[in-house]
């Protein structure tokens, strides 16, 4: 993980992911933003829910060293039956324990960066983005809570002439989202719910400012993938596919759309840091479902994707 720089601009963040396959066109470097101002059920991403920078503990990697307790200088680690336990009061996430813990038992859920530690670090890929649509992408949380970090990483892309991505919920200010999008070469939009009722339920915020961004950079002309993250039980009904389908279908420029099957895979990162998964009940995607809302919404004239 990278340490603390002092800079002009930083942000925070929770990983920087190289080789990546599915955040965009060809092979891509993805620089994971904390912070977001929606709470989906499903996230797939919870350690970038908070803006917050906080160590966590994996009492199961313990083997009872006691060398985390001694350098601790904060006497925020005490030794229980089950391995050693956090006081977060008392904590001030200096890293001490991670750094001397031989099991990898404590960890960080994101660091302070500097634009120049991000660059550096896709600058590196750049060899294996040349003669490609492959670059750098943007995500989170959500990239458009920390704009002038954002901004600043972008521009600076563009000079080293990468193709740049941004994965967004789209809930932003729409002045914002076109300023960033002068700056960005296609957005990953995604699309959870039609209804907006549903989609406050399920996420924790409306989606009228979410549409009304979406036609905003549709009817102007900026590159846009749209996702559905298909959830069972949630928005994988025929009502929704339908609205959904019809709202695509009306967006300038736009004929496709990737369709997202639900799995459950980041249960485990709940667990780990001490946080609830409403998710939970969640079924896996069924293919025959996945299958049904292709039909859906190739029936609104739109090429569907599954994956993406």
């Amino acid at each position: 993980m990278l340490g603390l720089c002092p800079a002009k601009t930083q942000g925070t963040i929770f990983a920087i992911k190289r080789y990546a396959i599915h955040d965009g066109p060809d092979l891509r470097t993805t620089v994971f933003f904390k912070g977001c101002p929606l709470s989906c059920w499903w996230c797939h991403n919870p350690e970038g829910l908070s803006h917050d920078i906080r160590m966590v503990t994996v009492p199961d990697k313990c083997v009872g060293c006691g060398e985390c307790m001694e350098v601790c200088p904060n006497a925020a680690l005490k030794m229980s039956p089950t391995g050693p336990r956090r006081n977060d009061a008392a904590c001030t996430t200096c890293g001490m324990c991670e750094e001397t813990c031989p099991a990898l038992a404590h960890e960080t859920t994101g660091c302070t960066v500097d634009a120049d530690a991000v660059l550096e670090i896709i600058e590196k890929d750049q060899v294996f983005f040349n003669g490609s649509q492959g670059g750098v992408t943007f995500s989170g949380g959500e990239p458009l809570a920390q704009p002038g970090f954002l901004l600043e990483l972008l521009r600076r892309c563009g000079k080293h002439g990468l193709h740049r991505v941004v994965d967004t919920s789209g809930f932003a200010e729409n002045t914002l989202l076109l300023h960033v999008a002068k700056e960005t070469d296609l957005f990953l939009f995604d699309l959870k719910h039609m209804d907006t009722a549903q989609h406050e339920r399920v996420t924790g915020v409306p989606n009228k400012l979410i549409l009304q961004n979406l036609q905003s950079l549709a009817r102007q002309g900026h590159p846009v993938q749209i996702r559905l993250p298909l959830i069972p039980g949630i928005n994988d009904d025929d009502k929704n596919l339908k609205a959904t389908g019809a709202f695509v279908a009306g967006l300038p420029g736009v004929r496709s759309i990737d369709v997202l099957p639900y799995h459950s895979i980041a249960k485990a990162k709940y667990a780990k840091l001490g946080m609830e998964y409403k998710g939970a009940g969640i079924p896996k995607s069924d293919p025959a479902d996945v299958q049904r809302a292709v039909r859906i919404l190739e029936g609104y004239g739109l090429k569907v994707r599954i994956g993406g």
